[in-house]
């Protein structure tokens, strides 16, 4: 028999097609990895590229060609665009442990020679003005209740502290707020972000994917030299779009508007699928004709030894729920980041009202807070008119965002569980834990097993940490 053999094929030595085309060539050469990448150059890659991916469509042999890729100074408007893609990963720079300075706010092309231009300058500047001034009068609220330890210094103590005031003063910030991420993606996937970058109606997230291919030309040339932009999603943007008028959010802010019925019945079935030896409508009928005990007993089997940290089978995914949500838009840039969803955002815009953080109002800095959302308010009205896309980026965190989500009990026990925890924003932990109590309602006998704070509520939340919004 063989010796096994496990081993990198190393980006250090070889460039990312030629490893893409090494690893494809593998399911018809008997030839091992290396002695296959021995025999290649990026020409003869190339070649192997144009014929197999682009010739004939074996898309999937490029997703052995991963890229990291460093944006620096781009719109955290823009980076929604940049991190909508299911298959890639992402880090960015925290509006909870950073602090942003007078200037970083990005300015739209679209505006350049506009009559409107100095006023939304003028708009950024306040909402980051007010920002900076919140800071001080926020952190002496956490000062007063966590001292400085004998061996603290004041580098160390801010670091200590700084998420505590920064989350409400974070409210202030406008998507213009420039921010650096890294993403890491195979080909495959850069492609097709390419490609949506280049069919955004933002000029700035346009340039970006521009930029985007240029780079990834260098490293990846034959499998991304055809992003182009998508004519399909234009049309259905122009199709589709429409204005009301401006409006509160109405109703109630967290919805489960859709659930599987039938969902714990399935699931059941599939994990008796999954270890047994029945078809799925055998299955199926033992989990509907066992007593209400047996199934308790096959939900703690299945899920009561899990750890926090521990991963629930698959079989999770069989039961599904769809929300319909309204939260801050510093919320929904927590939320985002749970890609395995399927999540439909609206535009944002500033017509659903703001929150306004507790920590405000107990600081003194309640009207300087308001002042700033309703001049931002003010001035996305005077940009919507002429171009709502750009109007987007002066809408601070602060102000509420609709989004519409479908996701499986896998998915919501990985958001619930981590979402919920203390050490999450407040913003998020109140939506993770209305959520998981939708879901319990709906579900019991499975959603016991979540790992959830004993002692806080999404209720006890918002009555600590928010003082109202706009609409109250």
């Amino acid at each position: 028999m063989p010796d096994r053999h496990i081993y990198v094929l190393s980006p250090k030595e070889l460039s990312a097609e030629t490893i893409a085309v090494a690893f494809a060539k593998t399911s018809r050469a008997p030839e091992s990895f290396r002695e296959i990448a021995a025999e290649l150059s990026d020409e003869s890659s190339a070649q192997f590229h144009e014929k197999w991916v682009v010739g004939y469509g074996h898309a999937s042999v490029a997703e052995h060609a991963v890229l990291h890729l460093a944006f620096e100074n781009v719109s955290r408007l823009a980076v929604e665009s940049i991190e909508s893609n299911r298959l890639a990963s992402y880090t960015e720079k925290s509006t909870r442990y950073q602090k942003w300075g007078s200037q970083d706010f990005f300015i739209p092309p679209e505006l350049e020679g506009h009559a409107l231009r100095d006023e939304y300058m003028a708009t950024c500047r306040l909402l980051f003005d007010t920002y900076e001034q919140s800071l001080l009068p926020v952190r002496r609220l956490i000062e007063a209740s966590v001292p400085m330890r004998p061996n603290d210094s004041e580098e160390s103590y801010d670091r200590r502290i700084r998420s505590q005031y920064v989350d409400s003063c974070r409210f202030l910030l406008p998507a213009a707020s420039l921010a650096n991420l890294g993403m890491t993606a195979n080909a495959r996937v850069l492609e097709n972000s390419i490609r949506k970058m280049l069919s955004d109606p933002l000029a700035e997230v346009r340039q970006v994917g521009q930029e985007v291919k240029q780079m990834a030309l260098t490293e990846t040339p034959t499998l991304v030299k055809y992003a182009n932009p998508l004519p399909h999603l234009e049309n259905a943007r122009q199709a589709f779009s429409s204005r009301s008028a401006p409006d509160g959010p109405g109703g109630d802010w967290c919805r489960l508007v859709d659930y599987d019925r039938d969902g714990e019945v399935k699931l059941l079935a599939a994990v008796q699928y999954r270890f047994g030896d029945l078809p799925y409508s055998s299955a199926l009928q033992k989990v509907r004709e066992a007593s209400q005990a047996e199934r308790t007993q096959m939900a703690a089997d299945l899920l009561g030894k899990l750890g926090r940290y521990d991963i629930p089978l698959r079989e999770l995914e069989y039961a599904s729920y769809t929300f319909d949500l309204v939260m801050d838009q510093g919320a929904y840039a927590e939320f985002k980041r749970h890609r395995m969803m399927t999540q439909t955002p609206q535009a944002l815009t500033t017509r659903l009202g703001y929150c306004l953080p507790a920590q405000m109002t107990a600081a003194g800095f309640e009207d300087e807070y308001r002042h700033a959302m309703q001049a931002a308010a003010a001035m996305y009205e005077k940009l919507a008119d002429w171009n709502p896309h750009v109007a987007a980026y002066v809408v601070p965190n602060g102000f509420n965002r609709r989004v519409l989500c479908t996701f499986n009990l896998r998915e919501a026990w990985h958001f619930c569980q981590l979402r919920s925890a203390p050490s999450a924003h407040y913003s998020i932990r109140r939506v993770a834990l209305r959520m998981a109590e939708q879901i319990q309602q709906v579900h019991p006998l499975l959603t016991q097993y979540m790992h959830l704070p004993k002692d806080e509520t999404w209720q006890s939340i918002a009555g600590q940490h928010f003082s109202g919004n706009s609409e109250e």
